[in-house]
């Protein structure tokens, strides 16, 4: 059995059925290629240069606005992320003003004038023919690339296994794994997966993201330098976490 309580198990059958035939074991290199991927470059560059590492290096804390059901989606998928990333401290905000992580939860025939709102006519004419999303998150970050507040734009009212497969990646990617690649099949970041919960694969790569030695600025040069000792403790917490077998 798990440590941390299985993700929404009254969620969707969708949900159950990709768990049962999760991939969970992963060698070194299929994690370090996915966290390279993800971690640098960006899938529409919103956030300015790509070829550092962009994190949190304060407490996370998320707002949501909106429905109130998904509200509660909201808080129990970041009580999962908590759970399962050691090195994030991650939790609900009861006020905007004391948030660094604001979703916005709108109907879907409001969202792109949301991204307009929020990005400008012109850029979210770009962004609707380039990525054409159901939801969207982006971030600011300093000079030093740490990530100083990040949005989320989530639709309400396309089902529940597309609003929790949207807010699991959305609210992952604000946290600094931006780049969606379609190289690596086993993340939530490949347009062509999609999960609804916090698979193993993913946790990896947070794992690494949140790990102390892994800093903001870094490039690939300097994560490599330390990889092989941040890997090995994610791989324990990973194990640990998610019950796996050693």
């Amino acid at each position: 059995m798990s440590d941390a309580p299985a993700s929404h198990a009254a969620e969707p059958a969708a949900v159950a059925s990709r768990q049962r035939a999760e991939k969970k074991i992963f060698t070194d290199a299929e994690i370090v290629d996915g966290f390279l991927k993800t971690a640098f470059g960006a899938e529409y560059h919103l956030a300015g240069r790509v070829d550092r590492i962009r994190k949190y290096e304060l407490p996370v804390r998320v707002f949501a606005d909106g429905r109130a059901d998904r509200k509660a989606q909201i808080t129990r998928i970041v009580t999962d992320i908590a759970l399962r990333v050691k090195h994030l401290d991650i939790a609900m905000s009861d006020t905007s003003d004391g948030a660094n992580v604001s979703v916005k939860l709108v109907r879907d025939r409001d969202l792109h004038r949301t991204i307009s709102n929020f990005y400008g006519s012109d850029r979210a004419e770009e962004i609707r023919n380039s990525l054409d999303p159901q939801c969207l998150s982006g971030f600011r970050k300093n000079e030093a690339f740490e990530i100083e507040h990040s949005d989320v734009i989530l639709t309400v009212d396309n089902g529940d296994f597309i609003f929790l497969d949207c807010a699991y990646e959305e609210l992952l990617q604000s946290l600094g794994p931006i780049n969606d690649t379609d190289t690596v099949p086993w993340t939530m970041f490949n347009d062509n997966v999609q999960m609804g919960y916090f698979d193993v694969f993913d946790q990896y790569l947070l794992n690494i993201l949140y790990d102390p030695r892994i800093k903001a600025g870094m490039t690939v040069q300097d994560v490599d330098k330390v990889m092989p000792q941040v890997l090995a403790d994610v791989r324990a917490w990973v194990t640990k976490v998610n019950g796996l077998a050693n």
